[in-house]
């Protein structure tokens, strides 16, 4: 008898499982799921590395001369640049207004007007890749601020800022098209960003 409920005894009280392994568990695959995300992010990194930060990164349309972005849209940089052109504004005297906008989220200083590096915005009558000659004979876009323009890109834009910029067009009929070429400087490479818009 004493045999038998020293079994059923020992039986009963069989250790219940550690709360502590299980939390050791948990612990071990967060730090491994952790470490597979720093790997994952710093093999990003090193691509972007590779093929420099001036390149465009983005969803959708590349930007590219065959492939412009649109009106309201973002080119995003790798190095943390967004430039985004809004939509054009109508206005009575048959002019059109756009802005377009330099947010610096990259770790530097950037020197968007500087005169070592020309051409960070430029106006192109006609659609992208297509000069305004080839593309009809008297439907010009006319840039008429372009010194307004040249002024505000002039001081250097501070880490973390913003800075906006106007483009005033006169095209010679309503419902002509326009791009707007965006190369903002890079002391190696950065890609044009393209921007096709009509006015009208």
């Amino acid at each position: 008898m004493d045999t038998e409920e020293a079994a059923a005894t020992a039986t009963d009280t069989s250790p219940a499982a550690s709360p502590r392994g299980f939390y050791g568990c948990v612990i071990a695959l967060i730090v491994f799921f952790t470490l597979i995300a720093l790997g994952a992010h710093a093999v990003t990194e090193f691509e972007k590395g590779l093929d420099g930060d001036g390149q465009l990164e983005q969803p959708g349309p590349s930007g590219s001369v065959s492939q412009p972005l649109g009106p309201g849209t973002t080119a995003r940089y790798e190095d943390g640049l967004w430039v985004t052109v809004s939509h054009p504004e109508r206005h009575d005297d048959g002019t059109y207004s756009a802005t377009v906008t330099f947010k610096n989220d990259t770790d530097e200083e950037l020197r968007l007007g500087d005169e070592a590096f020309s051409d960070t915005l430029d106006v192109e009558s006609g659609e992208s890749g297509v000069s305004g000659q080839d593309y009809a004979s008297g439907e010009d876009v006319n840039w008429l601020n372009p010194d307004e323009a040249a002024a505000v890109l002039l001081p250097p834009l501070p880490e973390g800022a913003e800075r906006t910029l106007p483009v005033r067009l006169k095209p010679d009929r309503k419902g002509a098209p326009v791009t707007l070429e965006v190369t903002p400087p890079h002391p190696g490479y950065r890609e044009t960003a393209y921007f096709q818009l009509t006015l009208g």
